[in-house]
């Protein structure tokens, strides 16, 4: 169908856009045009070329708010599994605070993974697959040899997902403890760690506060790599991937480094403050979703006195950056306190979080949204394109 001509004011109306803006269009070969057969002296204007820069105009602004949503902005996936509203963090509509005080991680796991029975029941210990120099190394490799070897998730029931879920869970633990244990999740960890008491207990409450924390950036991983189908191992270790990083759990590293420059200082108030005139973030204060405090971290606090040095380090930084304490100091304090591993902390995050990463598979298998497959808004060189001698019209490449 030969396209419709349309004269330089309709075309103005149809793009909002100046006369000058038009000509440029023109000169660049996004819309072609010819003489007016009436009058010369004006152009006509493809209707067809700007129907279509109207709408990548549009599709334009719609990546703009697909950018601001991925970044702290507005949902962008449905989810029964958690949710943070109210300055609280809640599992299938249960504050995580409230469940800490009791539940194993194997009890978040059940609630996560909506369980009608249990997957953990009859799981028999065996000698871990992986070796490794850390209980890091071991992660990775751990569950890299289960997304090697195991089956994909799709057209598997949900019975059997849930029970793999759990010999997952299982392996990693095992893992990262580098060798074979039986019992609940936080026992298995508090004897590789030698801990014992009260001590064993906050190792669980702590293990349940990180289970899961909405679409965060290693849980979006997880889904991803679910919505292709991968093996549930393949998505915990895409969130594994993610967590790793210095922004994500790996901030626990640099909450470390801080407690090691506040030493070398002896003034934890003037660390705190010489990090901020130097342009830096204090690590481990302060949480977009909790602007009144992070009650992951109020909760491990709560089961854990600090010793008095990490106090007064957690007293300094929330005076200077006036913002409290988060999940990632929490996790620090506690372990330097217990006097666990450097790797302490980020192993809990691990274990925990692998409850979530397993859940949010689940969920994405369960659901009919297909693969995750967002586009990108190409910012690059212009595209190599064939101009038409005659109308000047940009060339649409072969998808």
């Amino acid at each position: 169908m030969p396209s419709q001509w349309i004269s330089a004011e309709e075309a103005q109306a149809r793009l909002g856009v100046k006369l000058q803006t038009l000509y440029a269009y023109t000169s660049r070969g996004l819309i072609a045009n010819r003489d007016d057969a009436h009058d010369p002296r004006r152009s006509l204007y493809s209707a067809d070329d700007i129907a279509r820069l109207t709408q990548r105009k549009t599709q334009g602004r719609r990546a703009s708010l697909a950018q601001e949503t991925l970044s702290w902005g507005e949902p962008v996936l449905a989810s029964a599994l958690t949710t943070i509203t109210g300055g609280r963090l809640y599992y299938r509509g249960k504050d995580a605070a409230e469940l800490s005080a009791k539940a194993t991680l194997e009890d978040v796991a059940r609630l996560l993974w909506d369980c009608d029975e249990d997957p953990f029941a009859g799981l028999s210990a065996h000698p871990p697959a992986v070796s490794g120099p850390d209980s890091r190394s071991r992660a990775f490799a751990v569950l890299a040899h289960r997304a090697a070897n195991d089956a994909s998730i799709a057209g598997r029931s949900e019975k059997t997902l849930r029970r793999e879920a759990a010999s997952v869970l299982s392996d990693l633990v095992d893992a990262v403890c580098a060798a074979s244990r039986s019992g609940p999740m936080h026992e298995r960890l508090a004897r590789v760690w030698r801990v014992e008491g009260a001590r064993v207990d906050a190792i669980r409450r702590a293990l349940v506060l990180t289970a899961d924390h909405e679409l965060n950036a290693s849980t979006f991983a997880a889904r991803v790599a679910a919505s292709t189908g991968a093996p549930l191992a393949a998505s915990a270790l895409a969130g594994l991937a993610a967590l790793s990083g210095p922004l994500h759990g790996g901030m626990t590293v640099q909450v470390n480094a801080f407690i090691a420059e506040v030493r070398r200082a002896s003034d934890p108030k003037a660390a705190a403050t010489q990090r901020l005139a130097q342009g830096l973030d204090v690590p481990g204060f302060g949480h977009p979703l909790y602007p009144h405090g992070d009650p992951r971290a109020q909760a491990i606090h709560a089961a854990c006195r600090y010793s008095d040095e990490l106090y007064a380090i957690g007293q300094a930084g929330e005076t200077v950056t006036g913002s409290p304490p988060n999940l990632d100091f929490a996790l620090v304090a506690m372990c330097r306190t217990f006097g666990l591993p450097t790797d302490a902390p980020f192993t809990l995050f691990t274990v925990g979080r692998t409850v979530g990463w397993l859940a949010h598979a689940l969920e994405q298998r369960g659901s009919a949204g297909g693969i995750i497959r967002p586009r990108a808004r190409y910012v690059g060189p212009p595209p190599e394109s064939a101009v038409s001698a005659a109308g000047g019209r940009e060339a649409i490449p072969a998808q």
